[in-house]
């Protein structure tokens, strides 16, 4: 089976497990098993004990952070369609924040992102069942299903706190990763909508291909709504803008969980002013090259503050065809500053309004009219 990177990294575990010997885990289980026997011979109604010691493994994985989570079979196989590209669905990135299901960030062009839902938002119910002790997994399977066919979400507004049923259509949901295209004046606009396994080879032939034929500026780095994808394609990313240096630090609790990435000094882009956009939906990867950039005093951060996920998720797959995905390590910056559950804070705060994007016109007027040499 292949390797599964949900949302940043995949470090690789054997199926062999050792337990501790510390006489608290055994004391744990011997309780466990002891409450788990008495529910099943005393409780007003049968009940699985399949069903029981699954819940019990969920609830003991909520209770660490809103990331880690126990993957049924039927819930690991929804996580590979997730990551194979494509699927039928409404385009959002979810997650659990105070309790209640929350957007990360719409995709782009998805049927979420043009209802107008926006990062930050609450999905309170999903045909009209509450979402409340609804994990994430069972929300992504209400809300996907085949092309054509409606899901109505209640979603609270986080701008101003009210609710609003929105019915939307579900459509195949195509992972680009990666947009550019030339602006006037000689600048580069990248739209980095998600880290994904190609997306540094995309990014690079498209700057050769521009690069060749006209003489750039600057450079726009979107990484607005961009929830995370894959670590090393992140760091590959900010490797073309920086010189050689620390990127990000990766750090958990055994070595082979321990890691510093660096660039390399072989960036195509150097010497290319530079101006990155940032919001709260911007996540995960997106904020480590936002915060390595940022340390490193390379360009300038617009826009507004970022989610602050700096965790690593690691997919464990387990005998049974279920799995684990559970937090690992967390990232710390160049400063050694961890974004986790904090964000970035931009160089220039800039919010946007409903009819322009005033975010991108400052990051343009920086570009065009105050000539800085490199940012």
């Amino acid at each position: 089976m292949k390797r599964i990177i949900l949302i940043l990294v995949l470090f690789v575990f054997t199926n062999s497990y050792s337990f501790s010997d510390d006489n608290d885990v055994y004391k744990g289980i011997s309780e466990f098993t002891r409450v788990l026997d008495i529910v099943q011979r005393n409780y007003v109604e049968d009940v699985d004990p399949n069903d029981l010691t699954e819940n019990a493994i969920d609830g003991m994985l909520k209770a660490l952070d809103p990331y880690s989570t126990y993957l049924t079979p039927e819930r690991y196989k929804e996580l590979e369609i997730g990551t194979s590209g494509e699927f039928g669905g409404v385009g959002l990135e979810l997650t659990v924040q105070d309790d209640t299901l929350t957007v990360i960030a719409p995709i782009d062009g998805t049927p979420a992102d043009l209802a107008g839902i926006k990062s930050g938002d609450k999905i309170i119910k999903i045909n009209g069942k509450t979402t409340k002790d609804v994990d994430i997994h069972e929300a992504v399977k209400l809300l996907r299903g085949p092309k054509g066919s409606t899901v109505v979400v209640t979603i609270r507004n986080k701008s101003d706190n009210r609710e609003r049923d929105v019915m939307l259509t579900r459509d195949l949901i195509q992972l680009q990763s990666i947009q550019t295209k030339l602006l006037d004046g000689g600048i580069l606009y990248i739209r980095l909508s998600q880290f994904q396994e190609n997306t540094y080879d995309d990014l690079i032939k498209s700057f050769n291909e521009l690069e060749n034929r006209n003489k750039l500026n600057g450079v726009v780095l979107d990484l607005r709504n961009n929830p995370g994808g894959l670590l090393e394609e992140a760091v590959q990313v900010a490797d073309e803008f920086l010189d050689e240096g620390l990127v990000v630090s990766v750090k958990g609790r055994s070595p082979d969980q321990t890691r510093d990435y660096y660039s390399s000094n072989n960036g195509l882009m150097l010497d290319h002013p530079l101006i990155v956009l940032v919001n709260n939906g911007s996540a995960s990867a997106s904020e480590i090259v936002a915060e390595a950039l940022q340390d490193r005093e390379r360009g300038i951060i617009i826009g507004t503050k970022t989610f602050g996920k700096g965790s690593v998720q690691t997919i464990i797959e387990l005998e049974d065809g279920a799995g684990l995905k559970l937090t690992t390590a967390k990232f710390y910056a160049p400063s050694g500053r961890s974004i986790n559950e904090v964000g970035v804070t931009p160089d220039i705060q800039v919010d946007n309004n409903d009819s322009k994007d005033i975010q991108l016109e400052r990051a343009l007027e920086l570009l065009r009219i105050s000539k800085v040499s490199k940012m």
